[in-house]
């Protein structure tokens, strides 16, 4: 049962993420002009990217639930969870307040920014106690900051050359550059400590998975 559970959960995250991806492309086509500039638009967002992530790997699980490499290596699947909890407390914390999306808009917002990040972990949980492994180590913990700290740094490299940022935070025509210094520091820490608690809580819930079994 908690095999199939898992799979369930699996083809519901990537259901939504591809849905809510979908949907965000298309309005980025209707507003920006057309399919490449909503292209490069698609590729600023770590929300869209990072739902990209998970979707693949939701798709993957869901296909192919015994495949623990690539995709679905544990480490993969751990730092993916990192990244999707950071974009439901960035948006949460930062970003939701800064604006009333509507139709098709709040539907895309509140699927990748809300739903995503629960379902995704929603699935790792139960992976984990499906005995997938007995939990991401310390070690891992680093890896879990690859893709978020080379996305603030392709964020601004990005955004030097054509002027436009994704986010208020990561845009120096906001803030000095002490200030912007200051947000990405504050940015990388949370990261660090995001990545260091989900060591311990998957360790606790693959623990409580081999208790049960």
């Amino acid at each position: 049962m908690a095999g199939r559970l898992t799979r369930i959960l699996a083809a519901l995250a990537a259901l939504v993420a591809w849905g809510g991806l979908a949907i965000q492309y298309w309005l980025l086509v209707k507003t920006s002009g057309g399919p490449l500039p909503a292209a490069w638009l698609f590729l600023g967002y770590f929300t869209l990217l990072t739902n990209s992530w998970v979707a693949l790997i939701a798709t993957r699980a869901a296909l192919r639930p015994a495949a623990r490499g690539g995709l679905n290596a544990p480490r993969m699947e751990y730092a993916a969870a990192v990244s999707i909890t950071l974009v439901g407390f960035v948006y949460s914390l930062l970003l939701r307040g800064t604006w009333q999306p509507e139709g098709w808009q709040a539907v895309a917002d509140h699927a990748l920014h809300d739903v995503s990040p629960v379902l995704f972990m929603l699935f790792w949980f139960v992976r984990l106690r499906d005995g997938a492994g007995a939990g991401p180590k310390w070690r891992d913990a680093p890896w879990a900051l690859v893709f978020p700290i080379g996305y603030f740094v392709y964020a601004l490299g990005r955004g030097a050359i054509d002027g436009w940022y994704a986010y208020w935070f990561l845009d120096p025509a906001h803030q000095s550059t002490g200030e912007l210094a200051i947000s990405v520091a504050a940015l990388a820490a949370g990261v660090a400590v995001l990545a260091l608690g989900f060591v311990l809580l998957g360790q606790a819930v693959a623990r409580t998975g081999k208790r049960q079994a």
